[in-house]
């Protein structure tokens, strides 16, 4: 027996506003209203303005269809270029200054304490966690490097038992993943403050490389003639409960991408020197004298000084915009009331 109309259509359609003949100047506020019914202000808040936004660039640039189809099958290719060990859309956000952006509005930074650079495409979840003091290369051509470091909080107090992750590209400028005969981590690790704030590591220095351009990321930055170096630095990420999460770089003074790194990661605090291991440090962490020497102080934000200062900046923006907003959850929504 064929379904009735009844078994085949819900009983009574959900009300929308009339639709009228869609053009140029009215199909924007239509998809906006369609999109506003999740019941979840802040979804609704991030649709209209995506929808927006990207209404408007199409009509701004008369966006054709050729190429609105060459944008989505780079977006294809993007995708299929990901992998567990590569992350193809993390690199495009880099390239474009997103990701840095996006880190600097969520994650604001007191005066004092260390600003924030980008992931990068290359971290993994299976660093190998090691006690302070080892070794965290496997690389006998780089140059040794003995890093001597120390994490506090804005008040200048020693965190002890944080979780620090570290890692950087082997000495021809290429990250472990990057090899397809990859059997282990390497040029990486995890550890852990000790009670002082310590933590301290032997690594090689640093170098400069670019980075993948055999993708569809490498090929925008070839149409836009772009370079693709970054220059010679180590990632750092820090977590522990109550801080808020610190992914930062150190950067090598005086690389010469130093002022044009292709993701826009580099800022004036990160810059770093590096220096030479003398001979009561080289006796007391057990490297040769002369050995490079990394020294640095990690200043980390509490989760509530950055929260607060989050706050403050986001209703600040929306009033420079003109745009009536509250909080919630702390993230902007319209003020309807």
């Amino acid at each position: 027996m064929a379904p009735t109309t009844s078994d085949t259509l819900p009983l009574s359609a959900p009300t929308q506003p009339l639709v009228p003949d869609l053009t140029i100047d009215n199909i924007t506020e239509k998809v906006v209203q369609a999109s506003s019914q999740s019941g979840d202000a802040r979804l609704n808040y991030l649709m209209e303005r995506l929808v927006t936004h990207v209404h408007d660039f199409a009509r701004e640039t008369r966006l054709s269809t050729s190429e609105w189809m060459a944008a989505i099958q780079f977006l294809t290719q993007t995708g299929q270029m990901c992998s567990p060990v590569r992350q193809e859309f993390i690199l495009l956000s880099d390239v474009l200054g997103l990701s840095m952006l996006i880190d600097s509005i969520d994650h604001p930074k007191p005066p004092n304490c260390t600003q924030g650079s980008v992931l990068g495409p290359f971290h993994t979840s299976d660093a190998p966690h090691l006690p302070i003091g080892s070794s965290m290369t496997t690389d006998t051509a780089g140059e040794p490097l003995l890093a001597l470091c120390t994490v506090c909080d804005s008040s200048g107090r020693p965190l002890s038992g944080v979780k620090v992750d570290i890692w950087e590209a082997d000495s021809s400028g290429h990250y472990d993943v990057q090899y397809a005969s990859r059997q282990a981590p390497s040029e990486r690790c995890v550890m852990t403050s000790d009670v002082d704030g310590g933590f301290w590591f032997r690594a090689i220095r640093p170098v400069g490389y670019p980075v993948p351009d055999d993708g569809p990321v490498g090929r925008l930055l070839g149409l836009l003639k772009r370079h693709s170096c970054r220059p010679a630095h180590m990632h750092f990420m820090f977590e522990k409960q109550g801080l808020d999460p610190l992914i930062t770089t150190l950067f090598i003074r005086g690389d010469e991408y130093e002022t044009s790194d292709v993701v826009f990661g580099v800022k004036t605090s990160l810059v770093v020197d590096l220096d030479r291991v003398d001979e009561d440090t080289a006796a007391k962490y057990g490297v040769p004298q002369g050995t490079l020497l990394l020294r640095h102080k990690f200043v980390l934000a509490s989760a509530q000084e950055t929260e607060e200062l989050r706050d403050r900046n986001a209703m600040e923006a929306m009033r420079r915009m003109g745009l009536k907003t509250k909080l919630v959850d702390h993230l902007p929504v319209p003020d309807l009331d």
